[in-house]
């Protein structure tokens, strides 16, 4: 039997695998370690026999209750994703899985890999209404990619999405994949009338340093980038500050911030309700883009979600609120579980990268039905 790490977006450390009925691993922490839950190996070993791994700092995770209910995923060939047999006991993450080939590849959730990142830019970049931006540079130099659709008229609202400030949080560029595709196919009337209205401006992935390092928040200098929007530096977040830069280039009339929740099983929105400039036309707009979201995709629910801030107590160093403020435009995150969507359960694959995808094609038609009244 072989564990192995060393690829993108890899993270665990094996401590003893002498038993297969206990093979014990161990969760690297994200650099500054304040932070670790994203894990992602490969498991060379024997078709038909059985391996039990079990991680045993899960206790000490960022989310522990992000273990309660949760099952593992899995691939044979990267493309399939499946949830294993998973159990939370004692401190201890345990994870079941029966070989059907020689290689399984485990992870947190379906990995989003740094190579499907540049075909995803490369593919999108035929379309004759896209064009892509080198931003900037991030701290392991690697670049920061700006996906701009439309045909740049200043008289259209100008929508900004960005994924993956928290790199673990694949799920996140697997909707902006979906919403792209669906953006830019002819025979899409909700995509064609949008971009009648709008010109998009598109950030598939805001920490590609973090994603490779297969960290679970932070870019490489252990820095939250979601907790740097109020002040922003070359130093330590480059990336949030060339995405600032343009932003104040080009205006914002709808920010979409896509993230994932360790703990809850439910799609949800989360705005900028505590902002000091929320507004009744603000209100007015949120509303509607969940009331339609909620039509357009039965994933997608209002119930359950985070605490409201009380007005004038939203933290300002997060993205939504920042940019709410600063532009005075519909601002939301959006979050999607690592777990299953309670709502609509799959016992065998769970939440989804599919699943995702289709959220992000939802997207737009919530994105459709507030356009005209973002100015």
């Amino acid at each position: 039997m072989r564990i192995t790490a060393n690829f993108d977006a890899g993270n665990i450390d094996v401590i003893n695998q002498d038993d297969k009925k206990d093979i014990q691993l161990a969760i690297r922490r994200d650099v500054g370690d304040e932070f670790f839950q994203w894990f992602n190996f490969r498991v060379e070993g024997q078709v038909g026999e059985q391996y039990v791994f079990n991680i045993l700092n899960a206790a000490e995770s960022s989310y522990v209750e992000g273990w309660e209910d949760y099952q593992a995923v899995a691939s044979y060939d990267r493309q399939h994703w499946f949830r294993l047999p998973t159990f939370y006991k004692d401190g201890k993450l345990t994870i079941i899985a029966e070989m059907e080939c020689e290689t399984i590849q485990i992870a947190y959730f379906a990995p989003y890999s740094y190579e499907r990142h540049q075909d995803l830019l490369a593919a999108v970049q035929m379309h004759p209404l896209v064009s892509l931006e080198h931003l900037g540079e991030t701290l392991d130099k690697r670049d920061l990619s700006l996906v701009k659709v439309g045909d740049g008229d200043t008289n259209k609202r100008n929508i900004w999405i960005t994924a993956r400030q928290h790199p673990g949080e694949t799920m996140a560029e697997w909707l902006i994949e979906g919403l792209l595709h669906s953006l830019l196919d002819s025979d899409n009337a909700t995509a064609k009338l949008l971009l009648d209205k709008a010109n998009f401006y598109i950030v598939p992935n805001m920490n590609p340093d973090g994603s490779v390092r297969g960290h679970l928040r932070t870019n490489a200098a252990g820095i939250n980038l979601n907790r740097e929007w109020q002040s922003p530096s070359l130093e330590k977040s480059p990336e949030v500050f060339h995405v600032i830069k343009k932003m104040e280039e080009t205006g914002v009339d709808l920010f979409y911030d896509v993230h994932g929740d360790e703990a809850l099983p439910f799609v949800f929105l989360a705005g900028s309700q505590g902002t000091p400039s929320y507004s009744e036309r603000l209100a007015t707009l949120r509303d509607r883009f969940s009331e339609v979201l909620t039509l357009a995709s039965a994933d997608f629910q209002s119930e359950f979600g985070y605490d409201i801030d009380a007005p004038g107590e939203a933290n300002m160093t997060v993205a939504t609120n920042w940019v709410a403020e600063r532009f005075d435009c519909l601002a939301n995150t959006l979050e999607m579980p690592f777990k299953d969507n309670d709502n609509l359960p799959d016992l065998t694959m769970g939440w989804s990268p599919e699943r995702s995808i289709k959220l992000g094609e939802a997207s737009l038609v919530a994105m459709l039905a507030v356009v005209d009244d973002l100015r």
